[in-house]
This record gives structure tokens, C-alpha cells and sequence, in this order.
């Protein structure tokens, strides 16, 4: 596997490595050894799916806080969607900038760091979205930004339609006034 910087200080795009014979590829996504090449440790807890239906359909944007913050490493099964990365890491220069990837299935995944919120937004029918996170689900430290935020500008290819979860439409707008504080 290969990683690359984008987007977000910490973020990296996840290029699998192929290999290949008459039986079709193989490519490895994940690797220990890789990530510590770049100074990354990654303690697996948890690998979830999201299965969506509906194009159009937004889920996020959420993260959570210490001490249940998590990384994820997060990947296109079948379909598509437009990952979205918004920065809330207290002091972070890049404090409340997006960074917006699509992902399909074959091509890549991103690594997100801790203090990210991840949302993203399925641009086919039945898309299939895979990540491993290295926290387990916490409720009770489970936080949010309102996806359609004015502040933030994120600029969502498709109309979300009726899809949005209700705890999603109503997340807190994120507080660029505040230094980086988020509830």
C-alpha cells in the first residue's frame, strides 16, 4: 500500500498496491509496517459497513470526543460517495476547512485522524461504505456539525432529499469564532 498527504493535516489517501494474475488482482489496504514508516500507529477495534440505498443520501457529519476520539480508514465497497473531512482539532491551522474525496470501489481510501468529523454523501444507488475505526462506538461521546453549516460552504454534488437522519439535521453549526471548541 502507499500513502499520500491530502486534503487535511494528518489525512492521507490509501492506494492499494496490485498484484495480478488470471484470476483478476489483490490489493492490500491495510499494512502495520507501512503505517509506521510514516510515524502512524493503528490499534483496530471495530470494522463497520454502511449500506445505502438512495443516492443523494448524507450521512454525518460526526466524530467523537476524548477520550473515545477515533481513527478511521475509510473505503468504497460498491457504488460511490464523496467522503468529507471537516477539521475541529483545537488550535489545528486548517481549524473548520473541509476536504472533500470521492471514493469508488478499487481505487483508494482515506486515513482520518482524530478530531476529524466524517460525514459523506452516496452519489449512486446502493453504495456500500467500509471503514475500520480504532475506538469503539461511545454515545455519550458522540458529536456533530450540521451538514449544510453556512460557515463550513460544503458543496454537496447531490440534493439530500428526505434521507438525513434526524439526529443529523440537527448537529450544532461549528463555531469558527471560538479557537477550536467544540462542544
Amino acid at each position: 500500500m502507499k500513502l499520500t498527504p491530502v486534503g487535511l493535516p494528518g489525512m492521507y489517501l490509501v492506494e492499494a498496491t496490485w498484484r495480478g494474475d488470471e484470476r483478476g488482482r489483490f490489493g492490500k489496504l491495510f499494512s502495520r509496517p507501512v503505517l509506521a514508516e510514516h510515524g502512524l500507529d493503528f490499534d483496530l477495534v471495530d470494522i463497520n459497513m454502511s449500506q445505502t440505498p438512495i443516492d443523494g443520501t448524507i450521512r454525518g457529519l460526526h466524530y467523537q470526543i476524548a477520550p473515545h476520539e477515533e481513527t478511521k480508514i475509510f473505503s468504497c465497497a460498491t457504488g460511490a460517495f464523496l467522503d468529507v473531512c471537516v477539521d475541529l482539532r483545537p488550535g489545528s491551522a486548517s481549524y473548520g476547512e473541509w476536504y472533500g474525496h470521492e471514493l469508488r470501489p478499487d481505487q483508494s481510501a482515506l486515513w482520518i485522524p482524530p478530531g476529524i468529523a466524517h460525514g459523506f454523501q452516496t452519489l449512486v444507488p446502493d453504495t456500500t461504505a467500509i471503514y475500520a475505526s480504532s475506538a469503539a462506538w461511545a454515545p455519550d461521546a458522540e458529536r456533530g456539525v450540521r451538514w449544510n453549516d453556512p460557515a463550513l460552504g460544503i458543496d454537496w454534488p447531490l440534493e439530500p432529499g428526505d434521507t438525513l437522519s434526524a439526529k443529523d439535521r440537527v448537529w450544532p453549526d461549528i463555531e469558527l469564532n471560538s479557537g477550536g471548541s467544540q462542544p
